[in-house]
């Protein structure tokens, strides 16, 4: 089984679209004042966005998107004119997370964990990450 895609929803798309944009995703089907769906600048996943009346406010999903220098990808989204719940901090799950809001107020947090990611000390069937990472 693969994943394909995460959908969230949204009062306004438009706005939405726009938002993602600026993060870095490029926009593939744009239906317009309905639906965007985007791709992944790295990894080919994709994610949409879908109009809603009434979407559930703080209690939505969580989208991960992992960056390979987080730090760095902060600071050129700030400077896009992004604004951040808090940027890059350790988390005692042992991953590296900055966290934000896009317009129809899901948590979008962009995060750095490396191997720790699939193989993180108490991984339940004991593996560990294959040499070279994983």
């Amino acid at each position: 089984m693969k994943l394909n895609q995460v959908t969230l929803k949204a009062r306004d798309v438009g706005i939405c679209a726009e938002f993602y944009e600026r993060l870095g995703f490029v926009l593939i089907v744009d239906s317009r004042p309905r639906y965007v769906r985007f791709e992944s600048p790295e990894g080919g996943a994709t994610f949409s966005v879908e109009l809603a009346e009434h979407p559930a406010v703080g209690e939505g999903p969580e989208v991960y998107f992992e960056c390979d220098d987080l730090d760095a990808t902060v600071e050129r989204l700030k400077h896009r004119g992004l604004e951040f719940d808090h940027g890059p901090k350790d988390q005692p799950w042992l991953w590296r997370e900055a966290r934000l809001r896009d317009p129809a107020g899901n948590l979008i947090v962009l995060f750095h964990a490396g191997t720790n990611r699939r193989f993180p000390p108490w991984r339940v069937d004991g593996l560990t990450a294959p040499p070279g990472g994983g």
